[in-house]
């Protein structure tokens, strides 16, 4: 079982970031977290990076690249703080929350990175929506990710729409 550990105000953050009222354009955050292996997998977080206009090469309203230099920050501040990246982004509209056919395609590429350059460490990525949020983990196989049970916020534990899990050893159809 693995489960991301948020407090009810960095949660609070994360989604009023994430879903803001005043645009429809993706947004995206990172923590960098502690990984405590004791049984039940908990990503605990130590550092919070909340993404603005300046970290994106494109920010559309179904699509988000980070700029080189953010994406070095992170990897920089996870590497010297020994922890593993998470990755939130949203998709604004009124669907249900999981990954689309880019989100996927990408992943492919920037797990296998990240996890390369910060020594194999768990990486965890979130989307959330209006209406939810769905959840990938790659912390065993750097390309067929595992559930994420949830994220738990003062005792109460948030479940994922799991509809993303589904189809990493297929084809993707091309874009």
């Amino acid at each position: 079982m693995i489960i991301l550990n948020l407090d009810a105000d960095l949660r609070n953050r994360l989604w009023e970031h994430l879903l803001p009222r005043h645009t429809k354009k993706e947004q995206a955050a990172f923590l960098v977290c502690d990984v405590d292996v004791n049984g039940v997998t908990r990503f605990k977080p130590i550092d919070a990076v909340f993404l603005n206009q300046h970290d994106f090469r494109e920010q559309e309203t179904d699509y988000i690249e980070l700029t080189d230099e953010a994406r070095i920050n992170l990897i920089k501040r996870a590497h010297f703080a020994s922890g593993s990246l998470v990755e939130f982004h949203s998709h604004p509209g009124p669907w249900p929350a999981g990954f689309s056919i880019a989100d996927r395609m990408g992943l492919k590429e920037t797990v296998a990175h990240m996890r390369w350059r910060l020594k194999m460490r768990p990486y965890l990525a979130i989307v959330v929506s209006p209406t939810g949020y769905d959840a990938l983990v790659w912390h065993h196989d750097a390309k067929i990710p595992e559930p994420l049970a949830g994220i738990e916020t003062a005792g109460a534990l948030s479940v994922p729409t799991n509809r993303s899990l589904h189809g990493w050893n297929d084809e993707q159809p091309a874009i």
